[in-house]
């Protein structure tokens, strides 16, 4: 998220509730909004077609379709994500911008063929009795997400967010439309609709890169010579995809919460719902984590670095390291105090809005659990940011490797203990991360000083 700061100061300077408005707005539209409108999509798509879908179960399954899509090929794609970033912020920090384009598309070119095979595999292995429509687009539309992910991360570390934001805009509302007119064709046509929303986004997202990184090679792989990678972004990237993920499939296999929907997926109607409704609650927070880390972290990060590169006294260090430890706090304390907010209204609204929607109130208590869960996530996000900033990988990857495994160990006691403990796996985990994080960032900090003049 690096360099997005620029553009909420510059909203913020204005000094108005209209500037601090827009600010937030913005951040909040740039740091959920491709979440959010995938959400809404596949979720407008089912609402728009219960009319016309015949057998009704064909919906569900295209809901369930598309999560496995989407949960499967943010893992796949995890270990490139973070660490191919990287790889390619370094070059530009060398001044070598034509590394760009041939590196891009040599990832994208190692995504297709490792998507590919897998996707192949499984078309003739666990798919095997699916119909051979359902799985050619089950298989373009698992390769597509993967492409796009590495597209999407690569173009949210070039600075690219309002441009991406859009994109997904358009390629959603290809989606909904081209879903809602091939509804009568059933679940091979809400697929279809998928598929090709998702090959216009793919498309604007190569046009992008292509535009602002021309270069005289098509391909390099060198990204993946030995050393060219930093192995702790790869098991992050992996494991935080999977810390999010493994609640999920814990409940979507467990006999006693979970449902057999097509071929080999699953899915747990009592936990599925309320936590994709939950996630809708993050905007505000992750608007008030952005713009605080964003603007006044950077800002004192900056300060405390270029003081240490030109040879600033200990007053001014102490100083600024102060004033990040303080913008830290306040970040954090606004997205507590945000996120508060977001569970009082849920605590006030659910009920009319799930009466409304015809959902039963046994979904209620899930879906305040999972709402705090949500703005836990939100807390986990922005100390990993902080640690990313101090480049302390090492510490991120025991975070997100304690995600995994609290968050699977939890989620599997919370079904062994009942229903009434459904939700508190996935929110006890990130609170035991949050906190562990909390701790491991005190110390840091505290250290700062000696760590950058005696360790580097």
């Amino acid at each position: 998220m690096a360099g997005i700061g620029f553009e909420l100061r510059k909203l913020l300077r204005r000094e108005s509730y209209l500037g601090q408005l827009q600010a937030y707005a913005y951040a909040g539209l740039i740091s959920a909004g491709p979440w959010i409108l995938s959400i809404i999509g596949v979720q407008l798509i089912g609402l728009m077609s219960l009319s016309v879908v015949v057998p009704k179960i064909a919906i569900e399954q295209f809901q369930v379709s598309v999560t496995w899509l989407l949960a499967a090929s943010l893992i796949v794609t995890g270990p490139l994500q973070l660490a191919f970033t990287r790889y390619i912020a370094d070059r530009l920090y060398q001044k070598l911008d034509h590394h760009v384009l041939p590196s891009f598309v040599g990832a994208q070119f190692v995504t297709l063929a490792v998507a590919g095979v897998l996707a192949l595999l499984l078309c003739f292995t666990a798919f095997a009795s699916a119909p051979l429509g359902y799985r050619l687009l089950m298989l373009n539309g698992f390769v597509l997400l993967c492409l796009i992910w590495i597209a999407a991360v690569f173009l949210s570390g070039m600075k690219r967010y309002l441009a991406i934001v859009l994109l997904f805009a358009l390629g959603y509302g290809t989606t909904v439309l081209v879903a809602l007119w091939l509804r009568p064709w059933g679940l091979e046509g809400l697929l279809g609709g998928f598929v090709v929303g998702h090959t216009l986004l793919a498309g604007g997202l190569w046009f992008l890169v292509w535009q602002h990184y021309p270069s005289g090679r098509l391909i390099s792989l060198a990204f993946l010579r030995r050393g060219r990678m930093y192995p702790t972004l790869v098991f992050t990237g992996l494991f935080y995809n999977l810390g999010i993920w493994i609640d999920k499939f814990i409940f979507w296999f467990a006999p006693s919460t979970s449902q057999a929907v097509i071929g080999p997926l699953r899915a747990s109607p009592i936990y599925d719902f309320p936590i994709f409704i939950a996630y809708l609650s993050i905007i505000p927070g992750m608007a008030v984590f952005l713009v605080r880390i964003e603007t006044d972290f950077v800002d004192y990060y900056n300060r405390f670095y270029d003081a240490v590169r030109e040879g600033g006294s200990l007053d001014q260090l102490e100083t600024y390291r102060n004033e990040m430890v303080f913008s830290i706090r306040q970040g954090l304390a606004e997205i507590a105090k945000i996120q508060g907010l977001a569970m009082l209204v849920t605590y006030m609204l659910a009920g009319d809005i799930f009466a409304w929607l015809g959902l039963s109130p046994l979904y209620l208590p899930l879906l305040y659990v999972d709402v705090f869960a949500a703005g836990l996530q939100v807390a986990l996000l922005a100390v990993l940011n902080v640690f990313f900033y101090l480049d302390a990988r090492r510490i991120v990857l025991g975070l997100t490797a304690l995600f995994v495994v609290a968050n699977a160990l939890l989620s599997w006691l919370s079904i062994e203990l009942g229903s009434s403990w459904y939700g508190y796996g996935f929110a006890l985990a990130l609170l035991l991360c949050v906190t562990v994080g909390l701790l491991l960032l005190n110390r840091k900090l505290d250290r700062l000083e000696y760590e950058t003049f005696m360790l580097r």
